[in-house]
C-alpha cells in the first residue's frame, strides 16, 4: 500500500526502509489493487511539485482487461473520457504485447480504472511502469533501488 504508515498495521512503504532515519514522503499513490513504480525520497518539496497537477508529470501504466479493446474502445480512449469530476484524455494509448500502455498526466484518484469502468473494460491488472522519466525496469516486486545519477539529473 502506498502509505508510510497504516493505522490498522498493514504493510506500508516504511517497512521497506526501517533502518532510515530521515523522514520520507511517497511521490504518487497505488491502491492496494495496483503495483509497479513507486518513487520514495527525503525531499518534501520535490515530492509535492512531482505530484502537484499543476507540473503534469507523465505516469505511464501497462492495464490488463479481461475483454481486447476493440479500435472503438482506443479510439474513445484517445479522445477523452467523460468522468465524474470531468474529461480525462490520455496523453498516449498504445498497445503492448498483451496489455494497454496509457499515458497521463493526471493524478485524480483511481483516474486509470475509472477511465476503463467508463468505456466498459474493467482493469484486471494495473501496472504502474514509469513517472517522468523514471522507469520500473525490470526491478522485481517488493524491492528498491537507488535513483542514478542521470534519473535524478532529468528529474
Amino acid at each position: 500500500m502506498s502509505t508510510m504508515s497504516d493505522p490498522e498495521g498493514r504493510p506500508c512503504l516504511s517497512d521497506y526502509f526501517l533502518d532510515w532515519q530521515e523522514r520520507l514522503f511517497h511521490v504518487g499513490r497505488l491502491d492496494k489493487e495496483s503495483e509497479g513504480l513507486i518513487i520514495v525520497t527525503n525531499d518534501g518539496q520535490w515530492a509535492h511539485e512531482a505530484t502537484h497537477p499543476s507540473f503534469e508529470v507523465k505516469k505511464t501504466y501497462l492495464v490488463a482487461t479481461e475483454e481486447t479493446l476493440p479500435r472503438a474502445a482506443f479510439d474513445l480512449l484517445s479522445r477523452g473520457v467523460e468522468l465524474d469530476d470531468g474529461l480525462a484524455r490520455p496523453l498516449a494509448v498504445n498497445r503492448f504485447g498483451g496489455f494497454i500502455e496509457i499515458v497521463i498526466h493526471e493524478g485524480r484518484n483511481h483516474v486509470v480504472r475509472r477511465i476503463f469502468d467508463e468505456i466498459g473494460f474493467p482493469v484486471t491488472r494495473l501496472i504502474r511502469t514509469a513517472f517522468g522519466s523514471i522507469k520500473l525496469g525490470e526491478l522485481p516486486s517488493g524491492k528498491w533501488r537507488a535513483l542514478n545519477e542521470v534519473e535524478i539529473t532529468n528529474l
